[in-house]
């Protein structure tokens, strides 16, 4: 998120799902990304000249915090119907709401929260059968730390409640995020349903103060049916996990390091229903040494202690078996404080039972500091990855019998990312931001899944792939974007602010994934439309 408006407060209006000290991504009840997005028909009902965002008629926000401990976020945002190729609707007319409470008791030691957001669209005949028409989800939460505050035990719980046409709510089911009709799931998938409900479920403890040891266990579920994406994010329902991270930090300087810190980590996943799908172990240190250098490093043992399986890789078919991989990592970073501070990592993972899968990753970055108002940084991503089961297509046949295909991918991948800040005076700032991104990837060896795709053997899972009109020429791809961002910043006045803004996007793809130079991929892409946006946000403090 770019866009000033909605980066203010956000703290305030944030309730995460799925996060744990093990791992913890973006996902939540609130995603502000939702709210001006591209519109979700364009490309069944538009084309190049249809608008590649949703207007933003009007938005409100209040965030704060009284003086006896209660914090509150409201939100409420409308959006304008969009409209693509003869005057068909890609995306509706629609409203986002969301209201945030959370209470500090015991001198904050206590506190407890609530959250509801609702999103209703105005569909019509273009919209009614792909997007759903009302979305509501709540929750509660609760965390209390104890014995000096040491400890902590975290609990959460919420439900959700999506409804709309028959189709689309049968798209709901098979979304990605659900895929109700895995034909091993063992789910109710109903073509007639015009409502979808689910709920989530989280429970935490935790030592969070003193010196050295810390750790926290904790044990989450998402039902089948839980749907927050219409003004939250989640990539999956069907899920439980249980975490446990343990750390160790020594901050007394030796003559080998002035800071150390090691952590250890384990982690098992199951769909709802109790289908293993990952058994993991990790360790990970971090070392500032006597020079002020960083020296880091760790690695991930998965999928081992017994069979367990994806049930997401086949798009919708039968889960398969995964093969124990391994994926250790190194870095090293420079002294910060110096003019010129250079960094290095390498990530590497193989699975040596699948035809020697591989990825290895090299990501070097060079920060440089001009002056105290002047520093700039550019850095290279650099990846190369051997998938030897990348799945390729879901094919019917002339029986209706569906072949899940899987094929050998090569890819490489290129990403330069630049940035600047300038500090012209303390009330005057300019932040600037650029990546081009370049990623090629050719296929072969195109298989299916056999009738046993859960087999010991990974040979066994797979079998020759019969259509030669597919088989044969499997093709490749070749996607290319550009993102950047310019951001001034002037405080006119003490807490009064001004921000202008200007992002501007472009993107182009094709499927000739043949090794070529990237530098005519980058002319390529500059060649291409770009995607301009200007904001400009103000934001006056009064002092009564």
């Amino acid at each position: 998120e770019k866009r000033p408006f909605f980066i203010e407060g956000n703290s305030l209006l944030r309730f995460r799902v799925n996060c744990s000290s093990v791992n913890c991504g973006s996902e939540g009840l609130y995603y502000s990304r939702r709210i001006g997005r591209a519109p979700q028909l364009g490309g069944q009902y538009g084309d190049a000249n249809s608008p590649q965002a949703t207007a933003i008629l009007g938005a409100a926000k209040l965030t704060g915090r009284l003086a006896g401990g209660l914090s509150i976020g409201v939100l409420d945002a409308v959006t304008q119907r969009q409209s693509g190729t003869d005057d068909r609707t890609i995306e509706p007319a629609a409203s986002y709401t969301l209201v945030r409470a959370s209470q500090d008791l015991r001198g904050g030691e206590t506190s407890v929260g609530l959250i509801g957001t609702a999103v209703n669209r105005a569909n019509d005949a273009w919209t009614s059968d792909g997007l759903r028409s009302r979305a509501l989800v709540g929750g509660f939460e609760f965390r209390h730390r104890f014995l000096n505050r040491r400890y902590q035990l975290q609990a959460s719980a919420t439900a959700s409640r999506v409804t709309g046409s028959a189709a689309a709510i049968a798209a709901t089911q098979r979304s990605s995020v659900h895929y109700y009709q895995r034909p091993d799931a063992g789910l109710p998938y109903d073509t007639t349903l015009t409502a979808l409900s689910g709920s989530s479920q989280q429970i935490k403890f935790a030592k969070v103060g003193g010196a050295t040891l810390q750790f926290e266990t904790a044990y989450q579920r998402i039902s089948a049916g839980y749907e927050i994406n219409d003004l939250g994010y989640l990539q999956r329902a069907d899920w439980q996990d249980q975490a446990t991270w343990v750390g160790l930090s020594f901050y007394k300087p030796t003559r080998f390091y002035r800071s150390f810190r090691i952590n250890f980590n384990e982690w098992n996943d199951w769909t709802a229903s109790g289908l293993p799908l990952g058994h993991y172990v990790n360790s990970n240190v971090h070392t500032e040494l006597p020079n002020k250098w960083w020296l880091h490093f760790g690695g991930t043992y998965a999928f081992f202690g017994g069979p367990t399986y994806c049930d997401r890789c086949t798009r919708g078919g039968p889960a398969v078996r995964y093969s124990p991989s391994y994926s250790p990592w190194v870095g090293i970073e420079g002294d910060s404080r110096r003019t010129v501070a250079p960094s290095l990592f390498v990530n590497y993972s193989s699975t040596p039972d699948d035809n020697h899968s591989a990825y290895l990753n090299v990501n070097p970055t060079v920060t440089v500091r001009v002056s105290s108002r002047w520093s700039t940084s550019a850095g290279v991503n650099v990846s190369r990855n051997k998938d030897d089961w990348q799945w390729f297509g879901n094919f019917s046949d002339a029986g209706g019998t569906t072949h899940y295909t899987f094929a050998h991918l090569w890819q490489r991948t290129v990403g330069l990312q630049l940035r600047l800040n300038y500090t012209a005076m303390p009330n005057l700032t300019l932040q600037a931001y650029a990546e081009p991104f370049v990623t090629r990837g050719t296929y072969s060896n195109v298989r299916e899944l056999s009738a046993n795709p859960r087999a010991d053997s990974y040979a066994n899972r797979f079998q020759p792939y019969g259509d030669t009109a597919v088989a044969n020429h499997p093709g490749g791809f070749n996607f290319k974007q550009f993102r950047s961002n310019v951001v001034l910043r002037w405080e006119y006045a003490p807490g009064s602010t001004v921000f202008v803004v200007w992002t501007q996007g472009r993107q182009d793809s094709g499927s000739d994934g043949s090794p070529t130079a990237y530098g005519s991929d980058i002319r390529d892409l500059f060649r291409t439309r770009p995607d301009n946006t200007f904001l400009v946000k103000v934001t006056h403090w009064f002092d009564w």
